[in-house]
């Protein structure tokens, strides 16, 4: 694909399609992002509010819906999360899921209690009632998936009980009144059989959104906002090589043209050979100005010393700014950084829009930030999943070839050396992942994980390689079978393919003696090892 610089594009050139949007209020469940997922599978946008937003903020979003997500609190403890009791009065469908049903039901006058026998698991939901949100479900009992120790105990007045399981006489209750729902168990997840069909009857037929939320319209809305930020100040766009950074150079050159530049950063924490690579495929396939900042030894300087995972982020967030403000400056009237922030990257690196679930890990463009850097933010993916990037990228005109890469942290190489990163490991791990990677290829299998890599760790081994002693670096690899990267199984690679894989690494990058396969899922593990 080839994209000629342009001066900044007209107006009528973009088409605008108004969103339906529906809010998940986050009570700190880890399935949050499950919940969003399914809605936008649905063909309608969702996005993960603080639990505490208040109703009159709420308004101003004019949402075609809500959903209260589960947590893990009890509700009639003290200072547990609750949401503005005046969000039910606003008119609109609320759907609660577990702990966000007991909450509503809290709210309008109802009771919750210990329940005399906890459900965690599967069970049977015998649905009392088929209309609207359990409309064409035609197995009844159905499976669901219940992680609950309370359940309401008597409905709020206005409800009525609409499903049941041995143990919950109130597995499901609804006002058809006031249009509010509740569930005790989780209908985003995979165990619940019928689950996308309840969602799709909220979003659909209690919620009356159209299916018409897609990556073209998402394209569409991302350029028009862009250009309304922008302005006529120019944006630096920082390309790591990518997809995400891609996609965001892409989307950014349709809104503002020549006023674009783009930089890529070598901070010396890449894979083999990909410096060569990312200037190739930016500068001469797709006809991108971009401009290349040696910066190797910068980030090493601020990784002297440094083995914590956290610190290690906030020194490479804050070193990338640093840099780009200082290459800004010799472009002119520069105001705006484009970066390539992901949903995930806001969800794990911080306690999500405020509200109560664990910060994870902080990403290094999100929580890495300094707070008085100079440059403005625009984040055009900031909304999106990764598949739902790749999607947009291919809406785009990206090759799916490059497309179907694996994801690359931000910070490199850095999250991928437990412990110092010094110029020694980063070759000894260069040359191992390089390998690795090689060989997926050979055995058809890159296409077939979200994501492998090799991890270099802060142990050796005694080892015999020539009859003679060794003492070296062990090296672990991780490949894993995703879909969006908020979960995910480690892949069954075939023994005979690690086999060789470790082979090669072993007699082939001096300085490592032993090689392990990680065969951890997220969760209870990240992907990444930092």
């Amino acid at each position: 694909m080839a994209v000629a610089p342009v001066g900044r594009p007209s107006p009528e050139k973009i088409t605008i399609v108004m969103r339906e949007e529906i809010l998940i209020l986050d009570f700190g469940s880890q399935y949050n992002q499950l919940i969003a997922r399914k809605v936008r599978d649905a063909q309608v946008f969702a996005r993960i509010i603080g639990h505490d937003t208040p109703a009159d903020q709420i308004r101003k979003v004019q949402p075609k819906g809500l959903i209260l997500s589960g947590g893990p609190a009890s509700v009639y403890d003290r200072g547990v999360p609750q949401p503005d009791r005046a969000i039910f009065e606003l008119g609109i469908p609320v759907l609660g899921i577990c702990y966000g049903m007991q909450a509503m039901a809290q709210a309008l006058g109802g009771k919750v209690g210990r329940s005399t026998r906890r459900e965690y698991g599967k069970a049977q939901l015998i649905l009392d009632d088929t209309q609207d949100l359990f409309r064409s479900i035609s197995e009844n009992p159905t499976t669901c998936w219940m992680s609950h120790g309370d359940a309401v105990t008597d409905a709020p007045a206005g409800f009525a009980a609409i499903a049941h399981t041995e143990s919950a006489a109130i597995a499901a209750m609804a006002d058809r009144k006031r249009r509010l729902f509740g569930v005790q168990f989780h209908p985003e997840v995979s165990h619940t059989a019928r689950g996308d069909l309840m969602l799709s009857n909220f979003v659909h037929g209690i919620c009356g959104c159209s299916r018409r939320w897609d990556m073209k319209s998402f394209a569409g809305e991302a350029v028009h906002e862009i250009r309304r930020t922008a302005g006529e100040a120019s944006v630096v766009c920082a390309l790591s090589g990518g997809v995400d950074s891609a996609v965001t150079a892409v989307l950014v050159h349709r809104a503002v043209g020549n006023h674009l530049h783009s930089i890529f950063v070598d901070n010396g924490l890449l894979r083999k050979g990909e410096a060569e690579e990312v200037m190739d495929r930016f500068a001469r396939k797709m006809g991108l100005d971009v401009r290349c900042v040696r910066a190797g030894d910068e980030f090493l300087r601020a990784l002297k010393g440094v083995e914590d995972p956290e610190l290690k982020r906030k020194r490479i967030g804050e070193t990338f700014i640093r840099l780009f403000e200082r290459e800004a400056k010799g472009l002119g009237s520069v105001e705006f950084l484009a970066q390539g922030t992901l949903y995930p990257d806001l969800i794990e690196s911080r306690s999500a829009f405020g509200g109560p679930s664990a910060v994870i890990k902080t990403h290094h463009n999100v929580g890495g930030l300094p707070k008085d850097m100079e440059l403005k933010l625009i984040e055009p993916l900031k909304e999106l999943f990764k598949d739902e990037v790749r999607r947009l990228g291919a809406e785009l005109g990206l090759d799916r070839e490059f497309l179907s890469r694996h994801p690359f942290p931000g910070p490199g190489l850095a999250v991928r050396i437990i412990g110092e990163v010094t110029p020694e490991r980063l070759e000894i791990l260069r040359e191992a992942d390089a390998r690795f990677i090689e060989e997926l290829r050979k055995a058809g299998l890159y296409d077939a994980t979200w994501q492998a890599f090799a991890v270099l760790l802060p142990v050796r081994s005694v080892g015999v390689m020539g009859d003679a002693r060794t003492y070296e670096h062990v090296l672990a690899l991780r490949a894993v079978t995703s879909k969006d990267g908020m979960t995910a199984d480690w892949a069954q690679i075939p023994a005979e393919v690690l086999g060789r894989i470790s082979s090669r690494i072993v007699n082939e990058v001096r300085g490592i003696n032993r090689v392990v396969y990680d065969v951890s899922s997220k969760p209870p593990a990240t992907i990444e090892w930092e």
